[in-house]
């Protein structure tokens, strides 16, 4: 497929405001099939709330989103349900229920699946965990007794109970150590591959952009600045991009990525 009909997200004059002050304005975006697109920006450009608006957990203030071709504004609930059942959402620290098992979390969506016995059910999460590394004896953990990497990778299960299309995921690596952030990179990488999955990937870590990312959306001005791949935004000359691509850390994460491409 190629033109409209690969695009899986597209987003046009996107507005989000906080009483005064405005977040996004006449933002621009297209997310493609089959792509991880990694969302960079600085504190307070919206980047989870650009995530929320287009899984409907916000409603825009103004603007247009389309989601597999489907106009997100004014669907109707039963309608954004089956749309919703084609993506998982990952956010930060899991937001696992503190109540529930790591298991009962990943259940949770597919409790809505009609028909589904709660054997197969309670198999179905026993896959998912198995799928993310988790060992299956902690299943029956609450999340308060799992570290934080186990937290972060049981929320990425519950994201894929329902075999997504799309995964969306908001800072997966943010407070995790260098090794569990890597390793988390790995099995995102490993998952893509496997699953064929199109991934929207809110970051601030480098490292992840490198390791995953196809292509980059940087937020500034309450916009989408710029978007490309890694290659690409080495050459932009907004000073914001410039520091965040070129400053130490940049530089590092061209270091230690075999596949990352080299300031000219």
């Amino acid at each position: 497929m190629n033109g409209a009909e690969d695009m899986v997200i597209r987003i046009r004059g996107l507005e989000n405001r906080f009483g005064s002050h405005v977040v996004h304005e006449g933002l621009d975006l297209d997310m493609r099939r089959g792509e991880v697109l990694g969302v960079v920006g600085g504190s307070g450009t919206g980047k989870s709330v650009l995530l929320r608006s287009i899984v409907g957990l916000r409603r825009p203030d103004a603007g247009r989103i389309a989601v597999f071709g489907e106009e997100m504004t004014g669907i109707d609930e039963h309608r954004r349900a089956g749309l919703a059942a084609r993506w998982g959402v990952m956010f930060q620290d899991g937001a696992l229920f503190s109540s529930l098992t790591l298991r009962e979390n990943v259940e949770v969506p597919l409790r809505g699946v009609e028909g589904l016995d709660p054997d197969t059910r309670r198999a179905l999460a026993d896959l998912k965990i198995a799928m993310v590394g988790l060992p299956l004896d902690a299943a029956e953990t609450y999340p308060a007794a799992l570290s934080g990497g186990m937290r972060k990778r049981a929320g990425l299960a519950r994201a894929l109970a329902l075999d997504p299309e799309i995964v969306f995921l908001d800072e997966p690596t943010a407070g995790l150590d260098p090794i569990g952030a890597s390793a988390f990179d790995r099995l995102m990488r490993d998952l893509v591959q496997a699953l064929g999955l199109s991934v929207f990937l809110v970051t601030h870590d480098l490292d992840t952009l490198y390791a995953l990312c196809d292509r980059v959306a940087v937020l500034a001005e309450r916009r989408v600045l710029a978007t490309g791949t890694l290659d690409e935004m080495l050459a932009v000359e907004h000073p914001w991009v410039r520091d965040y691509f070129h400053g130490p850390r940049g530089r590092a994460a061209r270091k230690t990525s075999p596949n990352a491409p080299q300031a000219r």
